[in-house]
């Protein structure tokens, strides 16, 4: 069996280490909003400051995956998942210690950094070092625990900031980077690279990391405050930054992005529907968790979400094989209409006396629909891509995911500004079966059904 390494493919606990990595970074990307407040008490941010605090490692993640995924196919995804997961760990530990807003602003971003490196590593080091049954099963894994990260953020950072404080919320990554680190030296060995090394287009890296960015940074803003001009000035930048990149690329002889990637079967759709899955479930996720909140003791609130989180898991887990008896757009199609319909359940929550039966069932139809949806958008987008181009692709795909929850971020902020509050949530529910059913619409770009595998097109 071959792999980057020619013949080392990923040992026993190989693809475990690669799914623990994969669920930090995504939680990582939500925990931090529910520790908030505290932060702001500790260290006196400011309304305006406090935001930078989540969209640090929201732009630096979403702007440089797109260069990490490129940089795991020139040096191999082996080596810079390790490099990624020491940057990602080192500061983790000092956002732990930050002592004022500056250092805890800056070491976000190289959180956020770190994290870019990790996460297109992982999973083009999947893609790349296990036979078929395996990585199918470790695409389930993989995307659960991306998907079980985003969603268990919501609760685990009010319980982490209430037991030990939001320095916890942190400091909880370190262990298990250093741990994840010593594993991976046995489980992920060697060098990892065949390819011949090439140079990197230096000026498509830094248009397509700063078009990026910004969007992501103009989309965090406009969620924050939608009638301010620094949101829509971002947004604005953007647009010809991103136009420029694209000329750029047609004209390179080595682009960042090969131009054969968007043509290869499923990479448009499986982007198209990955952003729609984290667009679509975010805003309801949000609102959920505002209403709960609002409704119960954090006590009682805390042991409502892991149902969502258990169901994700079990979606994805059940995702690959469903996908490769029904086929790939059968089931993103499943996916998005049951996402519609567990949203759908909490636009019936009353203003007072909590139904759990009814919170219960949404979640775990939003739940498993949002497994099933992951991974087949993720298999969409990776399974047919050759040799050389998964790094860049699984940087792409990661990418897009994270700009979607961005953008339902920013789209559910009339729910934190509606004077109902009621009123605010039901609105972001309305976005997200909106969305939900836009997924649907995309799913029409994906191939009704991966023809080969990764190891098929070696």
């Amino acid at each position: 069996m071959s792999s980057l390494t020619g013949n080392t493919p990923v040992r026993g606990g190989g693809w475990t280490i690669v799914c623990v990595a994969q669920f930090v970074v995504v939680l990582d990307a939500t925990i931090v909003t529910m520790a908030l407040p505290a932060i702001d008490a500790d260290l006196g941010f400011g309304p305006v400051g406090l935001l930078w605090v989540f969209t640090a490692y929201t732009v630096a993640l979403a702007g440089l995956l797109i260069l990490g995924g490129r940089a795991a196919d020139l040096a191999g995804p082996r080596r810079m998942f390790r490099t990624g997961l020491i940057a990602f760990t080192v500061a983790s530990l000092a956002c732990a210690l930050a002592w004022s807003p500056a250092t805890l602003i800056i070491s976000r971003l190289v959180q956020g950094f770190g994290a870019a490196l990790l996460a297109p590593a992982a999973l083009a080091a999947l893609s790349d070092s296990l036979p078929p049954d395996a990585a199918r099963r470790a695409l389930g894994w993989w995307t659960a625990a991306g998907a079980g990260g985003g969603a268990s953020g919501w609760v685990l950072g009010g319980v982490l900031t209430q037991l030990g404080g939001w320095r916890w919320v942190f400091a909880v990554n370190v262990p298990i980077g250093l741990v994840a680190l010593l594993v991976s030296l046995r489980a992920l060995p060697g060098r990892g690279r065949t390819t011949p090394v090439r140079t990197l287009d230096l000026p498509g890296a830094c248009l397509v990391t700063a078009g990026i960015a910004l969007t992501a940074l103009g989309l965090s803003e406009v969620a924050h405050d939608p009638t301010g001009p620094r949101g829509w000035a971002a947004l604005a930048g953007a647009a010809p930054l991103l136009a420029l990149f694209a000329r750029i690329e047609r004209r390179s002889l080595q682009p960042l992005l090969p131009a054969t990637l968007a043509r290869t079967p499923g990479v448009l759709g499986g982007n198209l529907t990955a952003a729609a899955v984290t667009a679509s479930t975010a805003p309801p996720m949000l609102s959920a968790a505002l209403y709960v909140q609002d409704q119960l003791p954090p006590s009682q609130a805390g042991l409502i979400f892991p149902a969502f989180n258990l169901a994700v898991i079990g979606g994805s887990l059940a995702g690959p094989r469903a996908a490769l008896r029904n086929g790939t757009r059968r089931m993103l199609l499943t996916g998005f209409t049951g996402i519609a319909l567990g949203v759908a359940l909490l636009l019936l929550l009353p203003e007072d006396d909590v139904p759990l039966p009814l919170l219960l069932a949404a979640f775990t139809v939003m739940g498993l629909s949002l497994g099933l949806a992951s991974v087949s958008s993720t298999t969409a987008g990776t399974a047919e891509v050759v040799e050389g181009e998964r790094g860049v692709a699984a940087g792409v795909l990661t990418s897009s995911a994270q700009l979607g929850t961005t953008l339902g971020l920013a789209l559910c902020a009339p729910v934190t500004a509606a004077e109902d509050p009621m009123t605010g949530y039901r609105f972001g529910f309305l976005i997200g079966i909106v969305v939900a059913l836009t997924g649907a619409v995309a799913a029409f770009t994906v191939p009704r059904a991966v023809r080969r595998t990764a190891h098929d097109l070696r």
